[in-house]
């Protein structure tokens, strides 16, 4: 077989693309996220198809990221092959809702049944599994020496023992062995034992559930517990409600700044006190009287001033003409009396209008106190014998409030004993109750048991028969085992030996000659032959794991394709690892020693560069 050209309508980051290879060596380039482990995998699934995860798994899987980036209605597309002079084209619609495979033979221009027979006919004898074991080759695993030793193990094992990668006899005697244990643990050699002793326990538990002790007095005890709480729930929303209605009245009382009765009637008879000195220094203020004496007194003051400085005068000669002024020490004596005078008129004056001012100073003192009285407990701040009078009936209000409140908490006080008493009693009933529900708890547990052991008896009337039957299944896996055994050595002496002579031959060309063959020994040993001695495979460069690991993968491809036509060989960035040396080596054997189509794709330009330098033909696609 061999692969003519591609369209892909949707796939991946490609859309309406086309792709057309040639026989021999096809050299697909291109960079790093170009798409071509996208190509591959549609080739792949062109050819076996694309099934969709269930479930948690649908969400990652190739199906899902394999989805059209552009339009994922044209999930598909068609690719044309070549097999044995006649061409056929597949057409695949890969959509969960519209799957859909259609085989065109254009040579004879009609339409194919896709029958199993068919298609193992098209596909040269691979299932999905032998192709990307054999020539669908990824990048080759020698990231660490011992991974690669065991991959090659594990891949010789396989194909060794079977000759399919999809089967592996290995992995199928251990599963039955484990099974043969887990048989083996399931027999009960102890069950007529076992049935003895349950049977007098059985008696044992039959005997102590009939004791006195176990007669259920639960529903009494449970009656009256019901109504304690009912009497209980009434006395907690009595209190309940009457807390409430105190905590009302306390927040008013906090709110007017109050405690108790004492604090409010201090309160009361401070405000009226204040309003007596308001309306005693009001009445001062108003009295005209006061405020002429003080001007006529400090008008006498001016006068007996203005007389004593007359007589001062006279007597120092200045006013001597002046007739009817005394002289000598009448002037004197005068002078000192108009002076006294002058003083007592003065600081009568004066203290005349110090106690006014004082006054008006109590006024406005006075006045903003009980502004913010009458303000903060009637809502207005003006001061009238009305607003005194409607104060003070605010306050007795507050005094019965605060009557009521003392009373209520007393009352408070005996509901809580009250309820306390009933508490007691709901606690005893409680105790009862829960010695009760232990009792019938353990109650509960004997016949739990006792029917437990009942079951277990009904069980073990069963498990002899069961021990029967896991003999039987014991000796059927035993013959398992045998048969497998024998087809083992059977397969192994025809189709071992062709493995490792035919990856023996394409080991030494791979190589350049440097190893002419492999062995394998009974343990799975892998040894690599020179000239001189063998060399166990853990000890070569990982470049000639690579190599060996190719030349299997090659081998069991020509022996499972036996009787077909050659699938194209594939390699998805398979040569990264290599250096120049080994892959002009591994590129120049390839074209010589696989028949049909090889398609390589690759990120570097070097397979390319070096075939153009070796004059080795091929076709260079890129993408």
């Amino acid at each position: 077989m061999k692969l003519l050209d591609l369209h892909i309508s949707g796939f991946g980051k490609f859309h309406d693309r086309d792709l057309t290879f040639e026989d021999g060596l096809n050299i697909v380039y291109g960079k790093n996220e170009a798409g071509k482990s996208t190509l591959h995998t549609f080739i792949r699934s062109m050819l076996f198809g694309l099934e969709r995860g269930r479930g948690r798994a649908s969400k990652n899987d190739l199906y899902t990221r394999c989805e059209p980036w552009e339009d994922r209605a044209a999930y598909g597309g068609r690719l044309r092959i070549e097999q044995e002079g006649t061409i056929y084209r597949i057409e695949r619609n890969f959509q969960k809702d519209k799957k859909s495979l259609t085989i065109i033979n254009e040579t004879l221009g009609r339409e194919i049944e896709p029958t199993k027979a068919f298609m193992d006919k098209l596909l040269c004898g691979l299932n999905e599994i032998s192709y990307n074991n054999t020539i669908s080759i990824g990048q080759l695993k020698s990231a660490t020496d011992g991974g690669m030793v065991a991959e090659l193990r594990n891949y010789i094992a396989n194909m060794n023992t079977t000759g399919s990668m999809a089967l592996n006899i290995t992995k199928a005697t251990t599963c039955l062995k484990s099974r043969r244990k887990e048989f083996e643990r399931q027999l009960d050699p102890e069950a007529a034992r076992s049935y003895a002793s349950l049977t007098g326990e059985i008696r044992n538990i039959e005997r102590e559930i009939s004791a006195p002790e176990y007669e259920n007095q639960l529903q009494s005890y449970q009656h009256m517990r019901e109504q304690v709480r009912s009497l209980l729930a009434e006395k907690q929303e009595e209190r309940e409600t009457l807390l409430q209605k105190i905590a009302t009245g306390r927040q008013a009382l906090d709110g007017a700044q109050f405690t108790d009765e004492a604090s409010i009637t201090s309160y009361r008879d401070e405000t009226k006190g204040t309003y007596t000195e308001y309306q005693f220094a009001r009445a001062a203020c108003e009295k005209k009287s006061r405020t002429v004496l003080t001007v006529l007194l400090w008008i006498l003051a001016v006068a007996a001033g203005v007389g004593t400085g007359l007589v001062a005068a006279a007597t120092s000669g200045m006013l001597s003409g002046v007739p009817g002024l005394p002289g000598g020490s009448a002037s004197s004596a005068l002078i000192a009396a108009s002076g006294l005078l002058t003083l007592l008129f003065a600081v009568a004056g004066t203290f005349l209008l110090m106690n006014q001012k004082r006054r008006k100073r109590e006024l406005a003192y006075t006045g903003k106190l009980l502004q913010e009285v009458f303000s903060r407990h009637l809502g207005d701040s003006t001061i009238s014998d009305e607003a005194m009078a409607a104060f003070e009936a605010r306050m007795e209000e507050f005094i019965r409030l605060s009557q009521v409140l003392e009373k209520s908490e007393q009352s408070v006080k005996e509901q809580a004993a009250e309820i306390e008493a009933l508490q007691a009693r709901e606690t005893s009933c409680d105790d009862v109750i829960s010695q009760q529900q232990r009792t019938q708890w353990e109650l509960e547990k004997k016949l739990d048991h006792l029917a437990h052991c009942k079951d277990q008896i009904e069980g073990l009337k069963q498990v002899l028969a069961e021990n029967e039957r896991i003999r039987e299944e014991i000796s059927a896996i035993d013959l398992a085992l045998d048969t497998m055994t024998e087809l083992s050595a059977t397969i192994r002496d025809s189709f071992g030996l062709y493995l490792n002579k035919t990856a023996s031959d394409l080991i030494a060309g791979i190589t350049g000659g440097i190893y002419s063959s492999m062995s394998v020994d009974e343990n799975l040993n892998v040894f690599m032959n020179t000239h001189t001695k063998l060399v166990p495979v853990d000890q070569v460069s990982s470049g000639t794991m690579d190599q060996i690991y190719l030349a299997l993968r090659l081998a069991a491809a020509r022996l499972i394709q036996e009787g077909h036509d050659q699938m194209p060989l594939i390699f998805d960035d398979s040569f990264v690892l290599y250096d120049d040396d080994r892959l002009r080596t591994a590129l120049k054997w390839l074209a010589k020693a696989y028949d049909g189509q090889i398609i390589v794709f690759t990120c570097h330009q070097r397979e390319a560069q070096m075939l153009t330098a070796n004059r080795v033909p091929y076709h260079l696609i890129e993408i």
